[in-house]
This record gives structure tokens, C-alpha cells and sequence, in this order.
């Protein structure tokens, strides 16, 4: 996809990080745009800083099915097609350190139903249309380089980012099927200065745990500042992004930190031998964590 101007961009989780900068080089390019968020004054303030031709906001969780149908229909209404579809909205339940079975089940259920229904609710409301139209779009869903590399760190996160790693795979492969002229790619996200460790301030208080532990709090709040210190910034992965969707390219790593770990998870799956996770273990304590921002 290489020419922006004048279609429409929709971009879920665009209150704040990467979506908020997605929404703004998709302002300088000329489209218009329609942006969604759980927290409609994020919304509002992003807004208020792009000068795109014409904007439309929708307070909108992307777990719900019903939202996300109305967020497309509230596109077409307004602009009447829809050239580029970013599912961008994820949260990180707090609890890097816990074990896989310390995490409740509502950390569980909040997780995927953002992550990955958000994703999958994206696909079902827009991409069938998109293909109706004939004409030439793309799709953008933010993964994560933790839906690349395991351990025993962020076990909720990085299983719910392992799913849409599969999701998007699968949304490539069944466009060229259906020989539909719509790219995907697949932005895969390292260390990103966003604000994603504050999404647990958007939890749902049914999906709330019962007890909060204020130490993973104030663990976390640790780890951003001093991660943040040299992480990229939101906007320079936005533009990566964008020149993947230009270049019509499907992974898009902001980063090649983290190659060294995929390439032992890969290679100790096709050798058939046990995980060691050993050059995961050597990042994680050089930098302070293997915690990306993918929202």
C-alpha cells in the first residue's frame, strides 16, 4: 500500500503509545481517520493534536464483539470505505515475576479478550468488507516479540501475544487464498516507551483480581523507568510500521535483540530437544526485562 492520501485509516488503542502515533503519521499522510479507545478523553486528547482531513472518535472496547461492529459501521457510514485497518489495542496484566500458575483467572481472561479477541473481533467486522470493496487496503495487527520467545517471565502476555502471532499468520495466508488485494503486516514490538504498564488503571473491575499486590506495582513502575531511559520511542516504531505497510512487508521487528532467543526456541524445536531459554535469561538481566509495549 503506498498511496495514503484521502482513504481512511481505522486504529484501535489509539488513546495513547503506538496507536496515538500511528494516528499521527496517518494525519500527515492525509487520511482520514477513525480512532478508538477504552478511555474516550485519551481519545479526545490525541485528537486534538492531528490535523488530519476529517476525524472520527468511538469510545470502544475492543473486546466486545457488538463495539467493534459498531466502530466499522460508524467508518463506513462516515467515510464510506476503509483502506487501513490497524488492530492495535493490547494490555500487560501486572505480575512479570509470577509463576504461570500464580496468575488468576481474571488476568487470564483480561488478556486474551483484549489481545487476541480484540484482534480476531477487528478482522471479523472490517476485513470481510474491505474484500467486498475489490479495492487494494491493508491490515496492521501489533503483535509482540513475546509471541516469539518463551520462558518462565509474562506468562499471560506472552501467550496472548503467541496467539496472534498464529491469528495474523492465518489472516495473511487466507487473503492470498481468496487472492484478495490486501496486505497484512505484523508489527512485532520490543522495549517501546509507551504506557502500557498503566493499563491495569482500564481493567474491568470484573476481571479484577481480588487482593491487589502493590509490590508488582511499584516492580513495574521500576522497570519502565529505567527501561524507558533508552527505549525507542513510540513514533519511531510507528514509522517503522508504516514502512512495512509501504514495502507491503509482513514482520516487522523493531529490534534484533531478541533474535538470538527466537533462533534458539526455533532451533530446539526442530532438533526436538529440551528449552534451556539460556540467552533469554542472559537479556533479561542485562536490560531489566524482556517487557515490550504493544499498545
Amino acid at each position: 500500500m503506498m498511496d495514503f492520501s484521502g482513504k481512511t485509516a481505522v486504529i484501535t488503542g489509539a488513546g495513547s503509545g503506538i496507536g496515538a502515533a500511528l494516528a499521527k503519521i496517518a494525519s500527515t499522510e492525509g487520511m482520514n481517520l477513525v480512532l478508538a479507545d477504552i478511555n474516550l478523553a485519551d481519545l479526545e486528547s490525541v485528537a486534538d493534536s492531528l490535523s488530519a482531513p476529517a476525524i472520527a472518535l468511538r469510545r470502544t472496547d475492543v473486546a466486545d464483539a457488538a463495539a467493534v461492529q459498531s466502530l466499522a459501521d460508524l467508518a463506513w457510514e462516515r467515510f464510506g470505505e476503509v483502506s487501513l485497518l490497524c488492530n492495535n489495542a493490547g494490555v500487560v496484566p501486572g505480575g512479570r515475576h509470577r509463576l504461570v500458575w500464580d496468575f488468576t483467572p481474571q488476568d487470564w481472561r483480561w488478556a486474551f479478550s483484549v489481545n487476541v479477541d480484540g484482534v480476531v473481533n477487528g478482522i471479523r467486522s472490517f476485513v470481510p468488507r474491505m474484500i467486498a470493496e475489490g479495492r487494494s487496503g491493508h491490515v496492521l495487527n501489533t503483535a509482540s516479540v513475546a509471541g516469539f520467545v518463551s520462558g518462565a517471565g509474562s506468562a499471560v502476555y506472552g501467550a496472548s501475544k503467541h496467539a496472534v502471532v498464529r491469528i495474523t499468520e492465518a489472516l495473511y495466508a487466507g487473503l492470498r487464498d481468496v487472492r484478495a488485494p490486501i496486505g497484512v503486516t505484523m508489527l512485532c514490538p520490543g522495549l517501546v516507551a509507551t504506557r502500557i504498564y498503566e493499563a491495569e488503571r482500564s481493567r474491568p473491575d470484573h476481571l479484577r483480581s481480588a487482593g491487589g499486590r502493590p509490590e508488582e506495582a511499584e516492580a513495574l513502575q521500576s522497570i519502565a523507568d529505567n527501561l524507558y531511559r533508552n527505549a525507542p520511542s513510540a513514533d519511531q516504531v510507528a514509522a517503522q510500521a508504516f514502512e512495512g505497510i509501504r514495502n507491503d512487508q509482513f514482520y516487522v521487528f523493531t529490534s534484533d535483540r531478541f533474535d538470538e532467543p527466537i533462533r534458539e526456541r526455533a532451533d530446539a524445536i526442530l532438533a526436538r530437544r529440551n528449552p534451556h531459554f539460556e540467552s533469554l535469561l542472559a537479556l533479561s538481566k542485562g536490560d531489566a526485562g524482556m517487557e515490550d509495549e504493544a499498545a
